[in-house]
């Protein structure tokens, strides 16, 4: 069973996309894998204590995109394949990126800047 505990919300985008996020960002850790279920939706709109409907859109956008499956009367499972995390890994990477230049340009940094401080950053990052 998925586990949410470490689920955090913020302000500012839609609990059901935080949720999705949090998914896809549980996969790509490797920490969500094929075959696991979800919480059944009341059990997860009771856990983080939002309305039912958010869970459902939710669940929902995730079996549009394939990365689960719903039976009837049953729980939702995770559909994974290697190619889906590939496909989610540069997703995720391309957004964070993007939003990454995005706030460095808007503070003036120049890509040197940018690099060194990645470097530096990536360095002490490594030694947790």
């Amino acid at each position: 069973m998925i586990s949410f505990e470490e689920f955090i919300m913020q302000d500012g985008s839609p609990i059901y996309q935080q949720i999705l996020l949090f998914i896809k960002r549980g996969i790509i850790a490797g920490i969500i894998k094929d075959g696991e279920e979800l919480p059944s939706r009341r059990v997860l709109s009771a856990l983080l204590g939002v309305n039912p409907n958010t869970v459902q859109k939710a669940y929902r956008l995730l079996e549009e995109e394939k990365l689960i499956q719903s039976l009837q009367g049953s729980r939702s499972t995770m559909v994974l394949t290697e190619e889906k995390v590939r496909s989610i890994r540069e997703e995720l990477l391309e957004e964070d990126a993007r939003s990454a230049v995005q706030k460095l340009k808007q503070m003036g940094i120049s890509r040197e800047e940018a690099v060194e401080l990645i470097e530096r950053y990536w360095d002490k990052e490594s030694n947790l």
